[in-house]
This record gives C-alpha cells, structure tokens and sequence, in this order.
C-alpha cells in the first residue's frame, strides 16, 4: 500500500490596503531617514576636517604647534568634567529612583516622577544662568575651606577661585542635568524587576533593602550601566551650560578649586566659532570630529548594553 503524501499548503498572501502600504513605507523611509542623516553629518565633519587636522601653526592662528596638541586639553576637560559629572550624578540618581519605585507612598511617587521628568525639559541655558548666578558664589567659601584645610591633598590644592566658577562647579551642573535621564531609565527597570523574585525574597526573611540588594540589583544592573553611559553622552556634549558656568584657560590639571580650569570641546566651539576664519573654522570643526566620535561611541556601548537586558525577557 503506497503512502500519499498530504497536499500542500498554498501560503495566503494577504492584500494589503492602501493605507497599510502608505504606513508601511513611510516607517521604513523614515528608518531610512536617520541613516542616512548620520552619514550625511559624518562625511561633512570628515570632510571639512581634513584641512583641521594636517593644520599647523602657520596656517591657523588658533594652533600653536598641531592639531593633537590643541585637541588633547580640550578632550581631557571633556572627559574629565563628565567623569565627575557621573561620579555625583549617578548614586544620587539611583537612590532617587529606589525611592520612588520602592519606598515612597504610590500618590509621592506619581509626583517625583513628574518633577523627574518636567526637569529633563529645563534648557540647558537655564541650567547655566542657575549655576553662574546661584551656585558658584555658594560653593566659592566651601571652596577655600577645602583649599585651607585639605590643600595637601591633590585634588584641592590652591590657589582657590574667588569666583567659584572651577571644573568642579560646571561637573556639579552637569550632574544636575544628567540625573533626569538616569533617574528616569533607572526607575523603569526597577519596577520591571519579577514580583515574584522580591516576593520570595521578602518571604524568606530579608529586609527591603536586603530584597533589593539581592532582587532588584542584579536585575537592574545593565540598565544602571545604560542609563549611565547615556548620561554620559548626555554630559560629553554639553555646551551652553559648561561655557557659561566655567571659567577655562586650556591647562590640564586635576586640580577642582583653582581659576585655571580646562576647557571642553563643545564649549570652545561655541565660544571660538564666531570669530573664526579660514583654516581655523576646519579646526573647529576638526574638534567636533573628535567629539562626534566619542560620544558615537559611548552611545553605542550604552546600546549593546541595553540590548543585553533581553535575556531577562522570561523573568516575568
């Protein structure tokens, strides 16, 4: 007795209606879209700093020597200012975000949450009137006592500003300006964290905080680690609040209290652009370059760190 073999299936294929097709296509040129504005903005910085680049001092007034020698202080007050930017921003931010996803009465919490989100919408130039007005003549006496008292120590060696406006005061308004966004992705994966891990973990004894040391944490540790890198993003391409607030002379040093401060590259850009010309402009721009790749970097990383949280996509 010959087997048969069952018929085929004919797959259905679906008509889609005009409107379908119009949404269809118009997502995909918009994904589309994006790409291409990226390229479109990387080859212009490419282009237009190739001249920056191979520039010396004879041929732009604003070099001394090379480029490198006039990035490398503008790089490292970038990245030093967002360093301490995240060292102030990121356990205020996760503590804000333990408490309004843990502790805090539900009625508190809808509200800290909107005043956390309203505060990533403050402009940044608010952020620095705050911060040249407000802050630096605050902070300048706690200044000179740490100068006084602690001058042995590195870090707070004098001589101390008399305006208050130090690499550590602008690092103080970019953690201001960071911890929204931290606080804002930290207190989304808290409250993703399984019911039943913190369920079972409070009903074999622990604490709240022991539940979420031992629940809440590890689950939430990548999108601590996200939620910072996109903070940092956020702080390295700071300008309008750091080039107000900070009192920069292009030196690299350590030092927090002192009047000589280094500068940052978003900062000198929109400082310097107005008045540049010629090969100074591919400078400038040269500048940026560096930048755009850092921060293009640090965004990507923060990216695949996100993408790794979907192995926790079944803890539910």
């Amino acid at each position: 007795m010959s087997t048969q073999s069952a018929p085929a299936v004919k797959a259905v294929k679906v008509k889609q209606r005009p409107g379908d097709r119009l949404f269809s296509g118009t997502a995909v040129a918009a994904g589309y879209m994006i790409l291409v504005t990226l390229a479109a903005v990387a080859i212009f910085l490419v282009i237009q700093s190739i001249p920056g680049l191979t520039a010396t001092g004879e041929t732009a007034s604003l070099l001394s020597t090379n480029f490198w020698d006039y990035v490398w202080p503008l790089a490292f007050g970038t990245i030093w200012v967002s360093f301490l930017a995240l060292l102030m921003g990121v356990p205020l931010s996760v503590s804000v975000a333990l408490f309004i996803s843990h502790y805090a009465p539900r009625r508190l919490a809808q509200t800290l949450g909107y005043i956390v989100d309203l505060l990533a919408a403050v402009p940044s130039v608010v952020y620095g009137l705050w911060g040249i007005m407000v802050l630096a003549p605050a902070v300048q006496p706690l200044y000179a006592w740490f100068v006084e008292n602690l001058g042995w120590f590195p870090l707070f060696a004098g001589p101390v500003s008399s305006t208050g406006r130090t690499i550590f005061t602008a690092a103080m308004v970019l953690a201001v300006m960071v911890v929204p966004i931290i606080t804002a992705i930290c207190r989304e994966v808290f409250l993703q964290t399984p019911v039943l891990h913190e369920e079972a973990a409070l009903a074999l004894g622990a604490t709240r905080w022991e539940m979420i040391r031992m629940a809440v944490f590890p689950f939430g540790r990548s999108g601590i680690v996200s939620a910072s890198m996109l903070g940092l993003g956020r702080a390295l391409g700071e300008t309008m609040a750091v080039a107000m607030v900070l009192s920069a002379t292009g030196v690299i040093t350590f030092k927090l209290f002192t009047p000589d401060n280094p500068s940052t590259i978003p900062a000198n850009i929109a400082l310097t652009f107005p008045e540049a010309f010629g090969t100074n402009i591919n400078v400038l721009i040269a500048t940026g370059l560096i930048l755009f790749i850092v921060t293009f970097a640090v965004n990507a990383v923060a990216r695949w760190i996100v993408s790794r949280r979907k192995e926790f996509s079944g803890a539910n």
